[in-house]
């Protein structure tokens, strides 16, 4: 076992948004290692906080049903945790533009409730947050580097920026050890596909078990990087670990871009179902859509030697496998629309 995993045994963790998809997986992996796991989601509809995520390892972990946006219990559930994975948040960029205070509330000001937090009730702890490459915005050159402009296009990415800057402002001036992972298009089981408002990927692997359409916006030229889950919950556990990573931000994201046509093609054929349609951007989507995307990862890389283990193809069927077996436990079939599905960008 590496030292950074070694790290965890017997550590006293905590997961903000653990009931979801990323925390989920990664609360799998603290389990594995022996840490203390405290799962902390509000169990917000939509969302993607989903009990089941935990099924298998419900017995060897703590859940505390809490909204981080509440001072006095995020002042007590702070205390003792040697480490905070910081992945609560509202990321549905369409979301964001439709109410924009909600947003405001939970990805800007609920980051100020857990560093206070920590602040006055637990100053030693380190925190890894979970930033997005939304933050960018419209990239200017490819692939995009920790140097590129923030620059969201959206106010998702405009509070997600502001989260991330409040933690290293916390770790600059406060002394609470602090860095942010901006995540591209993370993928893999256990993510919400009960509708299409928090990315496309989980979307297009419903559709296309469920032999739907595929819709894709414009020719599906685009490029994205995608990364498996369980690499991602790697980069945080490498993070959380390191001290080196305080005050600073790094890309995680895939290795190989890929376009959505191409994407969406490897899709049918791993399912052996599902079809593709190119349809039309509508107005509200394509206003803030981004174009191609993909990420350097290698600062990341270099400080901690993570690197992605799981290629897209192997992830894709993984994640088929998954949700064809448990299925019923994600699907909310009033979210499909009874003619196919709706494109979701990303």
């Amino acid at each position: 076992m590496t030292a950074y995993r070694e790290f965890y045994r017997g550590r006293r963790v905590m997961i903000t948004g653990g009931l979801g998809f990323i925390g989920s997986n990664l609360a799998r992996q603290l389990v594995l290692l022996g840490a203390d796991v405290l799962l902390v989601d509000s169990l917000i509809p939509d969302y993607g906080g989903n009990r089941f995520n935990i099924d298998g390892i419900a017995d060897r972990v703590t859940v505390n049903i809490a909204d981080v946006r509440q001072q006095s219990t995020m002042n007590y559930l702070v205390k003792d945790r040697a480490v905070i994975f910081n992945l609560a948040g509202q990321v549905s960029h369409i979301d964001s533009m439709r109410d924009p205070y909600t947003d405001l509330e939970i990805n800007c000001r609920s980051q100020l409730t857990i560093l206070e937090a920590c602040r006055y009730h637990n100053p030693g702890v380190k925190v890894v947050f979970a930033g997005t490459r939304q933050v960018y915005g419209k990239p200017d050159s490819l692939p995009v580097t920790e140097t590129h402009l923030v620059r969201p296009t959206d106010v998702n990415g405009i509070n997600k920026a502001a989260g991330e800057y409040y933690h290293l402002v916390y770790n600059n001036v406060f002394g609470i050890r602090a860095c942010s992972l901006r995540l591209t298009n993370v993928f893999g089981p256990r993510q919400l596909i009960k509708h299409n408002r928090q990315g496309f990927i989980a979307w297009f692997i419903r559709l296309a078990i469920e032999n739907q359409t595929i819709p894709i916006y414009g020719d599906g030229s685009q490029r994205r990087d995608f990364v498996y889950v369980d690499d991602a919950a790697d980069a945080f556990l490498r993070a959380g670990a390191n001290d080196a990573c305080n005050g600073e931000v790094f890309n995680v994201g895939g290795s190989e871009p890929i376009s959505h046509r191409e994407l969406t093609g490897l899709l049918v054929e791993l399912a052996g179902s599902g079809h593709v349609q190119y349809i039309d951007w509508p107005s509200d989507k394509k206003a803030i859509d981004i174009g191609s995307f993909y990420a350097d990862s290698s600062k990341f890389a270099r400080a901690t030697g993570w690197a992605p283990t799981v290629n897209l193809r192997d992830g894709l069927t993984r994640a088929l496998a998954f949700y064809r077996l448990h299925l019923d436990q994600y699907l909310d079939a009033t979210n499909l629309p009874p003619t196919g599905g709706r494109a979701a960008s990303a």
